[in-house]
């Protein structure tokens, strides 16, 4: 068994070592391995002697750290050799910081930490690139979820209001939160590859989006070109797919006591739906999407009407279950999965996590929902594309409701 102190400085060695190497590699004149190695050393050697004199050690050895790394700048500046930069610089006293980590919290902590600054410090030339290619109307997209999730979310009270006492402010708009967080996952990884993106993967990125919008999108298409039918069908089954994958990740995020119960039989229509949409790639590989037009998922209004919404579904399933019963709770279900289905999908989770609702009655109806979504748009295709496009889509969906019948019917519990 290790002794912790001399574990505490082999962690801290090994970080230094990590960063200065990716430092090293890339010709900082300021420092290097060793340099690097050594600085998170010393925040680890002063962390411990601070358990004995104070954290006033730490604070000494920190100014001392600073002072070294501004002194190795300015003495360069007469031969005009100072790099204008400061990310060396930053970058010693962050490590620094790490060593005094691994002293002073839980040793996974500065190791991701680490970790996280040697990636961001690699992939300098790859941000830049993002950062280039991000718009106006991108920025505003960020900046809105930032208001979203880390301005409005903080200082909503979190306690229960209204009929049922099931209105909690806070607990609303958390899940506006994730579900904008998801949205603009998938519309920032389609900023960065929709315009290269094979069609598979604007059917990935679609769903991860908007599989309604994607379904409008595509079957308006066919309008205009009726022998794009097969490349439609096959971006409007898989991003139907992935919405199956995007349910699991919600319930994992809002029950995750519930998590096996509830995403077993869903896991298993999402296995039914892959297979489909492999079937739907082969029937058209070698045909090229064009890229889709993607509205802000972060728009102030989006997330007000889907906290609306989410907040009315709320109301709407506890008054249902109280009059009918779970007959009511399966109407509600099959109501909003025509539009939505991340708001039955959360708000059912959290019942069964908190108890109020059986694990069984919960995934029946976040698949009800789901049936209710494709048949949804299966009448968007069948009013805005051809009826080659709607023979397609009629017939992958048809089997996926097939699957999901027998899933339905026959899963335990």
């Amino acid at each position: 068994m290790i002794p912790e102190p001399f574990l505490q400085l082999a962690v801290a060695l090994g970080l230094g070592l990590l960063v200065g190497l990716q430092r090293e590699r890339m010709d900082s004149a300021i420092a290097g391995i060793r340099t690097f190695a050594l600085i998170t050393v010393l925040g680890t050697v002063m962390a411990q002697l601070g358990q004995s004199f104070g954290g006033w050690v730490v604070a000494v050895g920190l100014a001392a750290s600073a002072v070294l790394v501004v002194s190795g700048n300015l003495a360069r500046l007469p031969k005009g050799e100072a790099d204008p930069g400061q990310t060396t610089e930053l970058t010693a006293l962050v490590m620094y910081g790490v060593g005094a980590l691994v002293v002073m919290g839980p040793m996974g902590v500065p190791v991701v930490l680490a970790g996280a600054v040697a990636v961001l410090l690699q992939f300098k030339e790859e941000l830049h690139r993002f950062a280039g290619r991000l718009g106006e109307r991108d920025l505003k997209a960020i900046m809105q979820f930032v208001l979203v999730a880390l301005v409005i979310l903080p200082v909503l009270p979190d306690r229960s209001f209204g009929p049922y006492g099931g209105l909690n402010p806070y607990q609303i708009w958390w899940m506006v939160v994730l579900i904008v967080g998801l949205s603009l996952a998938g519309y920032v990884a389609y900023k960065l590859f929709g315009a290269k993106a094979g069609a598979a993967l604007s059917g990935v990125l679609g769903g991860l989006i908007s599989s309604t919008a994607t379904t409008v999108s595509y079957a308006r298409r066919t309008r205009e070109s009726p022998e794009s039918a097969r490349l439609a069908t096959m971006v409007v089954v898989i991003a139907s797919t992935v919405v199956y994958g995007r349910l699991l990740v919600e319930i994992a995020a809002v029950a995750p006591r519930s998590f096996p119960a509830l995403a077993s039989p869903i896991a298993v229509m999402l296995g039914i739906s892959v297979l489909l949409s492999i079937g739907a790639w082969l029937v058209s590989r070698g045909r090229e999407a064009e890229p889709l037009t993607q509205g802000n998922p972060a728009e102030m209004k989006s997330a007000l009407t889907f906290g609306a919404l989410y907040a009315l579904i709320l109301l709407a399933v506890a008054f249902a279950r109280d009059r009918f019963g779970t007959a009511g709770l399966y109407a509600v279900a099959g109501l909003s999965g025509l539009t939505d289905m991340d708001a039955i999908t959360l708000s059912t989770a959290r019942l069964v996590d908190s108890g109020k609702l059986a694990a069984g009655d919960g995934w029946r109806a976040i698949l009800l929902a789901s049936f209710s979504n494709l048949l949804f748009k299966a009448g968007i295709v069948a009013a805005l594309g051809t009826w080659r496009l709607f023979g397609r889509i009629a017939l992958f969906f048809g089997l996926a409701l097939a699957g999901g019948g027998v899933v339905w019917w026959l899963w335990p519990g």
